[in-house]
């Protein structure tokens, strides 16, 4: 996912956590169904079949994104106009689980509102949700997010809009900690979007 992206945190994540996430996102205009078709489908991230697709029943996404028996699926989520963006779940270190939404291709409206949507969803998705990064562009796409936002200790060498961390993972990462960043319980958020989340 070079493109523009929001990437979400979570710990303790459940096929609970991916049905409240999955409904959150549906009541905002994000499906996981076709608006024509209505069908619902699998992407390969595998190098060996990237891109292939395999169709799913809502149920069968359901219990597969909660990531009891995989450790990453792919599949896409179309808005109410037809337009389409790929996610991402998979398990990181430390036991935590990223959601990964590629938001970049989207036109500009269509990508403020996915953005404004999965925002208002991830914290709802699990209490644990530690922490997330919204990057438009993708400019930021090559820093280690998960050491970021997992370990507190990964360099940021250019900044996404926001980056939202805990409080104690920004005590300790070595630039977060000298810079005045926004408590917006659970998290300390930084960035030049920072109201706009």
């Amino acid at each position: 996912m070079d493109a523009g992206f929001f990437y979400s945190y979570h710990l303790g994540w459940t096929r609970l956590d991916a049905r409240t996430l999955l409904g959150d996102l549906e009541a905002e205009g994000l499906r996981p169904a076709h608006p024509v078709t209505g069908r619902t489908v699998l992407v390969s991230l595998d190098t060996a079949s990237l891109g292939a697709r395999s169709p799913v029943t809502r149920d069968q996404l359901l219990s597969i994104a909660g990531l009891q028996r995989l450790r990453e699926v792919g599949f896409r989520l179309w808005t109410d106009g037809g337009l389409d963006l790929l996610v991402r779940i998979r398990q990181a270190r430390a036991g935590v689980v990223v959601v990964e939404f590629s938001v970049g291709e989207l036109p500009e409206p269509e990508r403020e509102h996915a953005v404004s949507a999965i925002r208002r969803t991830v914290g709802r998705a699990s209490v644990l949700c530690i922490g997330f990064v919204v990057d438009r562009s993708g400019a930021t796409a090559a820093t280690d997010w998960d050491g970021v936002v997992i370990e507190g200790d990964a360099h940021l060498h250019s900044w996404p809009d926001t980056v939202a961390v805990r409080d104690e993972t920004a005590a300790r990462h070595p630039q977060l900690a000298v810079m005045d960043g926004v408590e917006m319980s659970p998290w300390k958020v930084y960035g030049n979007e920072v109201l706009g989340v």
